[in-house]
């Protein structure tokens, strides 16, 4: 059994899922051990909460790897344990990853977001700066966009805490038109967080996870661990 935890990175994941994988809530504290206990083979971390409950512990990955389990992570916060524990041998899919691991981003806000609950499909009610930074980039690629303007929108999703950014505040921040900026960011957005949920849940699918090396480290279970999990 492949489990994904996913949310508002990819809100029609049980589409892309298929048969081949179990699709489970953005995950916290204790999930990853959880799905462990029910049979999992391989867990992809996609979205997790983080705000109002513990988030993922980067012990209950670790164990997971040490039990020969494959891990992947992508797109939100996947991305991030994934840098994290890359040395441990977690995979990380895509750019969001890619800019993790090479130090080119260092700020967890920088996948956050606002949405709804699951019973309003995740909707996104706030943009992520990685979206921002993609979506600009493309903009300017196709030419709708000035490298100026490009700059001050930039600057100006930075100066926005993850809550309030949303594409009319931060046209606003920048003191560029609305009338602008709008058909512009509808002609050239990327949502990069759902490009690499999508990547991620590709490969789990098309790989047999059963075949895992051997990791070259020892789990360490702390007093608190056994504690948890003894």
């Amino acid at each position: 059994m492949k489990v994904v935890f996913v949310g508002p990175s990819l809100p029609d994941a049980k589409f892309h899922a298929g048969d081949d994988l179990v699709v489970r809530p953005p995950a916290c504290q204790g999930d990853v051990m959880q799905a462990l206990e029910d049979g999992a083979t391989a867990i992809g971390l996609i979205d997790g909460q983080f705000e109002f409950v513990a988030p993922v512990w980067h012990k209950e990955l670790l164990f997971a790897l040490s039990e020969g389990k494959a891990v992947y992570g992508a797109a939100s916060m996947g991305a991030l344990r994934a840098a994290e524990c890359a040395a441990y041998g977690m995979i990380g899919i895509g750019k969001i990853f890619d800019a993790y691991i090479s130090g080119q981003r260092i700020d967890d806000a920088d996948v956050a977001l606002v949405h709804s609950p699951a019973e309003l499909g995740y909707f996104a009610m706030t943009v992520p700066l990685v979206n921002v930074d993609a979506t600009l980039a493309e903009a300017v690629a196709i030419g709708l966009l000035s490298d100026e303007e490009e700059a001050r929108l930039s600057k100006a999703a930075r100066a926005l805490f993850f809550k309030d950014r949303t594409w009319k505040k931060m046209a606003a921040t920048a003191e560029l038109e609305w009338a602008r900026v709008d058909p512009i960011i509808k002609a050239a957005q990327v949502n990069q967080k759902r490009l690499d949920a999508i990547a991620l849940m590709d490969e789990m699918r098309a790989t047999d996870c059963l075949n895992q090396p051997q990791q070259e480290w020892q789990f360490n279970a702390t007093p608190l661990w056994r504690k948890l999990y003894s």
